[in-house]
């Protein structure tokens, strides 16, 4: 499953409380499904660029869904600062990055070409908007809880010769 989000969107932060977890605990710690994080900016959100470079960062050092995580957890925090840096810097910190690397990393926008690749392949394969799911050839839209996605990835999980339903 790829789940294209951008951190400052409230629907990919309910979607992250509301079903995150239960799908990781289901179907990826089970082996079942691989998900994979593709960034997808809105250009409303202020801030969904910087924190996705930050991510990303955090990423280079194995770190992202750690990262990932705490940006979900703490956007009430940073969603409405000019400059959301010091919270940053602070998640950084607490997911035990190499701080001076990290920061040496987000001080060089060498991510964002990854990033806004990320942006134009989801919208190739379908996305318009956050969150969206990709799963078995088909774009789910929204913050949908996951007793509605299941029929989709147990389908796609038995057609790939995968795990079946249970």
């Amino acid at each position: 499953m790829i789940i294209a989000s951008d951190f400052q969107c409230p629907f990919c932060r309910q979607w992250h409380h509301e079903s995150y977890r239960q799908f990781v605990d289901e179907y990826v710690r089970s082996g079942k499904v691989n998900v994979a994080y593709l960034n997808f900016p809105l250009a409303q959100h202020q801030n969904a660029v910087p924190t996705a470079q930050a991510a990303m960062c955090a990423s280079a050092q194995n770190k992202f869904w750690q990262y990932h995580d705490a940006l979900f957890e703490s956007q009430d925090k940073w969603s409405s600062m000019q400059q959301p840096r010091p919270v940053l810097d602070s998640i950084a910190r607490t997911v035990a990055v190499d701080f001076p690397e990290w920061a040496k990393c987000v001080d060089s926008d060498r991510m964002l070409p990854l990033i806004f690749a990320d942006r134009d392949r989801a919208a190739g394969a379908g996305v318009k908007s956050t969150p969206s799911f990709l799963v078995g050839g088909q774009v789910i839209e929204g913050a949908q809880p996951l007793s509605d996605m299941r029929p989709i990835i147990d389908a796609a999980i038995a057609k790939s010769g995968g795990a079946s339903p249970r």
